[in-house]
């Protein structure tokens, strides 16, 4: 019999009777479904109860305007009285804490002065107190600073009493340059270039930022033809590509330049690429430092970096903090080797 009922439910057309279902009947169904679902109760709340709203929205959602509305419902709605209003009246007993009697060490404790120093200790202000608890050694009352003070100089600095706030010592800021200031003559030093001055072997113009970019272009142009300058320094100038790249044909005509340092400044990939290319068949620089420009260089022009450093074997000293693995590792072998065949020269 059981098994005949079974049979029965099992053989049901859904379809048909969703077909004898009303609109509202679908509706309830569809919410009951809902609820029965188990996976609901993980779901917040929002999103696990149904929107059963009828109405069609009215605009946008606008914070203000709600706010306002609700402020005003509220101020519109009338207080309710309290059941039983405030009097002021206090009901009740007041606290009254206990005496405690005094233990026979407390007695013996207190310290019994003379008249004329109970008054006057009564009267002192707090800054007196301070300069007491000074004299008696009681540091805590006071700062550090102030208390030796007071027992270097015999008087007491603490004027505001015990609740004295430590302040700064007050000094004067004096700024230490990391450097004295370059007063290198950019004109005099363009007309020695220009002149293939013997007597002028360096060229130092660091931290000299108001040279304007067609100077230190003209300053590129002119060390094409100098043989005298050994080292070239332009270090925090403000030079930029159009600086690089003037430097970059330079380093290919000049043969007689050592060592080129110019670090600090804006100089782009670029720009960089642009030496760096320059560099590869440059037989007379032996320090190139390019290190900490304002824009960073890339992937692309360390990698540039790292291969012109293993076609040119005269480099032994190489300034740049690279950002990839792979070109520091090529660069360090390839500036290893540079140095060990030097090394190898001078034994011959």
């Amino acid at each position: 019999m059981q098994r005949q009922d079974r049979d029965k439910y099992l053989n049901i057309d859904e379809d048909q009777i969703l077909r004898q279902l009303s609109e509202n009947e679908l509706e309830q169904l569809d919410y009951e479904l809902t609820e029965m679902d188990p996976e609901n109760a993980l779901l917040p709340a929002g999103l696990r109860q149904k929107d059963q709203t009828k109405k069609t929205p009215t605009g946008p959602y606008d914070r203000d305007q709600l706010l306002e509305y609700l402020e005003k419902e509220a101020l519109e709605v009338e207080e309710r009285e309290d059941l039983i209003p405030f009097t002021g009246e206090k009901r009740g007993k007041p606290f009254v804490p206990k005496e405690r009697e005094l233990t026979q060490f407390e007695k013996d404790a207190a310290v019994i002065l003379e008249p004329e120093l109970e008054e006057a200790l009564a009267n002192a202000s707090d800054a007196e107190m301070c300069d007491i608890a000074a004299i008696l050694g009681m540091y805590k009352l006071m700062s550090n600073k102030q208390y030796y003070d007071a027992l270097g100089s015999g008087t007491i600095i603490n004027k505001e009493g015990i609740n004295s706030v430590v302040k700064p010592d007050s000094y004067e800021y004096k700024p230490v340059p990391d450097e004295p200031p370059n007063e290198t003559d950019v004109e005099d030093t363009m007309k020695r270039i220009k002149g293939n001055d013997k007597d002028l072997v360096e060229v130092n113009l660091n931290n000299i930022q108001d040279i304007p970019i067609p100077t230190l272009k003209e300053l590129a142009d002119a060390m094409k033809h100098n043989s005298h300058v050994r080292s070239l320094s332009l270090v925090a100038t403000r030079s930029n590509d159009p600086v690089a790249h003037a430097l970059a044909e330079m380093l290919k005509v000049n043969t007689s330049l050592k060592s080129l340092n110019i670090e600090s400044n804006f100089i782009s990939g670029v720009g960089m690429v642009a030496i760096v290319r320059a560099m590869k068949n440059n037989n007379s620089v032996t320090e190139l430092k390019i290190d900490n420009q304002r824009h960073q260089l890339g992937d692309a022009t360390e990698m540039e970096i790292a291969s012109m450093l293993e076609q040119n074997t005269n480099i032994i000293r190489f300034g740049y903090h690279f950002t990839q693995q792979g070109p520091r590792a090529r660069a360090a072998i390839a500036i290893t080797k540079n140095n060990d065949l030097l090394r190898q020269q001078r034994r011959r």
